[in-house]
């Protein structure tokens, strides 16, 4: 297996697109295939264990990786490390909605099912890559990355984090799990702005030369936690293989059987990863992709054209609150027949424009795969409530916009599959807005209050990763202009 960038033709290992993180042009990496899933691997999938899974969907992607790397790997990631053993828990709510809760991880949020796996996967890379560097995770977030990624690499070996979030656009749960992070390797700084300058911010700093000259005299590499890391997609694609082995296991699913997968998106690397398990042969049918009122996908998939240049909501979904999706480039490249110069072409149009159109063709092909979907934070509120006194079911705000734009595609298209809903983060870590939900009480000031009620109201226990953050001390107080951030950079590295 190699690996290309989306702008222009490399030819890399794994470990090296690892290592790196980001093309030196800006682009991508993108495995140059996708490893097939024979029938007879399928049917050792389903028996399988999540971790006997994640290492056969490992190996077909990272092959220069021996299999004794990848099983320390994940033995590394996903022992001791999520409730009950059982990092990808698959939940019927309804006959045809299932939400796959990928929350049970350190942060309480879907990104710890990469995250905790990435820093052995980097720290294997740089044994073949570049021995004896020190990597700089540089990490920008709209909230659950930033704490997934510290969590993960805090006094790893070799490494050294720093993380930019938007100080106004991350949840008050989110700030306190980030600003108390410890370990002598990390650092946290907020930024005066939002998501996509904190984003755009990284990605320059990454193709800054005086910084790689910088960091070169410290013998230092950046590379990323973020899903423009190869690293991070693939541990994502696992858990909706391992989705679909449990529903064929559990006989909700005849051989060959189709579904659906809804996904809530921001910055479209989760619902990539489902795409890309549709490729080795996953049968997934249509991939629903819910925004909130920050609907620049669904625009983009009912029309074609990516346009940024619009207003930007501050919604109870922060982590969708995105309008720069990096990971659309990789679903573009694949659907322009892997067209780099095209791909560099539109991205261009994109950063000097705001805005690119795709062909016709791409978007009948987009369109066949995809459905575009937006709830607001009232209808996400109401689908909540709705859930939760039918069923006894909670979630997040961030599961609520997927499962409401669900619903309205079902009745709008009549398609009855079964339909498997990403459930990305914890109700607790947006208690405020998930308890205004489900109850009438006034909602007091103080976060861990909110989260009390919440757990009294619900019956659910308050997670012990956020329950504890009561006690700790808040240890990272910056807070910078954005066009601050490679200075904080520098002096954090000096």
């Amino acid at each position: 297996m190699r690996f290309t960038s989306t702008r222009s033709l490399q030819s890399l290992t794994s470990a090296e697109a690892i290592s790196r993180g980001i093309a030196s042009d800006g682009g991508l990496f993108v495995p140059e295939n996708f490893p097939p899933i024979s029938p007879d691997m399928a049917k050792e999938l389903i028996c399988a264990s999540y971790k006997e899974r994640a290492e056969k969907i490992l190996a077909g992607f990272l092959t220069d990786f021996t299999e004794e790397e990848i099983r320390k790997c994940v033995e590394g990631a996903y022992t001791h490390t999520f409730e009950n053993e059982d990092p990808a828990p698959l939940k019927k709510v309804t006959d045809k909605m299932y939400l796959l809760e990928l929350w049970h991880g350190p942060t309480c949020a879907f990104k710890d099912m990469a995250l905790q796996l990435l820093p052995y996967l980097l720290t294997v890379s740089i044994s073949k890559t570049s021995p004896g560097k020190t990597i700089v995770i540089l990490v920008a977030t709209s909230g659950d990355t930033g704490k997934a990624a510290l969590e993960g690499f805090a006094d790893v070996e070799n490494t050294r984090i720093i993380v930019f979030f938007p100080q106004h656009g991350v949840s008050d749960m989110q700030k306190l799990q980030m600003t108390t992070q410890t370990g002598k390797n990390v650092a946290v700084c907020g930024i005066e702005g939002n998501f996509d300058d904190a984003q755009s911010g990284v990605k320059a700093i990454f193709g800054d030369e005086e910084m790689r000259k910088f960091l070169k005299e410290k013998n230092m590499d950046f590379s990323s936690a973020n899903s423009i890391n190869f690293g991070r997609l693939v541990p994502q694609i696992v858990y909706y293989v391992s989705a679909w082995c449990d529903l064929v296991k559990q006989g909700k699913l005849k051989e060959g059987e189709s579904f659906n997968v809804c996904v809530p998106t921001g910055n479209f690397g989760n619902i990539l990863a489902a795409w890309y398990a549709k490729q080795m042969g996953v049968p997934v049918a249509k991939f629903i992709c819910a925004s909130n009122s920050n609907k620049i996908l669904t625009d983009f998939i009912r029309t074609g054209v990516y346009d940024r240049n619009r207003e930007f909501y501050t919604t109870t979904s922060p982590s969708m609150d995105i309008l720069i999706s990096s990971n659309l480039e990789r679903l573009l490249y694949h659907l322009y027949d892997n067209d780099a110069e095209k791909i560099a072409s539109l991205m261009d149009d994109l950063k000097k424009k705001g805005k690119f159109t795709v062909s016709g063709e791409v978007l009948a092909k987009l369109q066949q795969d995809f459905y575009g979907g937006s709830a607001s934070d009232d209808e996400a509120k109401a689908s909540i409530g709705k859930h939760f006194k039918n069923e006894k079911y909670l979630c997040d705000t961030h599961t609520a916009v997927a499962v409401n734009v669900y619903e309205k595609y079902a009745e709008e298209t009549g398609d009855n599959r079964i339909t498997v809903i990403a459930s990305t983060a914890s109700p607790f870590k947006f208690a405020p807005a998930v308890l205004s939900a489900v109850s009438n009480e006034k909602i007091p000031e103080d976060g861990f209050m909110v989260a009390e009620k919440l757990s009294a109201v619900s019956g659910m226990e308050i997670p012990a990763p956020l329950a504890t953050l009561k006690t700790k001390e808040i240890l990272h107080k910056n807070s910078i202009a954005k066009e601050a951030m490679a200075d904080f950079i520098r002096k954090n590295l000096a």
